[in-house]
C-alpha cells in the first residue's frame, strides 16, 4: 500500500458542507419530488441542475435523477428554498 501524505489526509477529512458559505443541501424523496413538480407545474428538465460531479452532490450521495432541496439563510431575505435536479456530468 502506498504511503499517504499529510495533504491527502487533510483533503479526505475536509467536508465541503462544513463551510459557512455552503447552504444546506438535502436529497428529497420521490413523493416530495412529485409535489414540487406539481407545485411549480414543471418537469425535471425545467429545473436548474447540478452535475453529479459537484463536490456537495458527491458528499451527500446524490445520484443523477435525484432532486436536491437547498436552504439558504441570509439576514436580508430570511430563509429561502431552491430546488436543483442532479444530472450526469458530460
Amino acid at each position: 500500500m502506498a504511503k499517504r501524505t499529510k495533504r491527502e489526509d487533510i483533503v479526505e477529512e475536509t467536508k465541503v458542507t462544513d463551510h459557512v458559505l455552503v447552504p444546506k443541501h438535502e436529497i428529497i424523496g420521490e413523493d416530495e419530488k412529485k409535489q414540487v413538480l406539481t407545485q411549480f407545474n414543471a418537469t425535471e428538465e425545467q429545473f436548474p441542475f447540478l452535475f453529479s460531479t459537484d463536490p456537495v452532490v458527491r458528499e451527500i450521495g446524490a445520484k443523477p435523477g435525484d432532486m436536491i432541496r437547498i436552504t439558504r439563510v441570509s439576514d436580508t431575505a430570511g430563509e429561502t428554498t431552491y430546488y436543483r435536479f442532479v444530472v450526469e456530468a458530460v
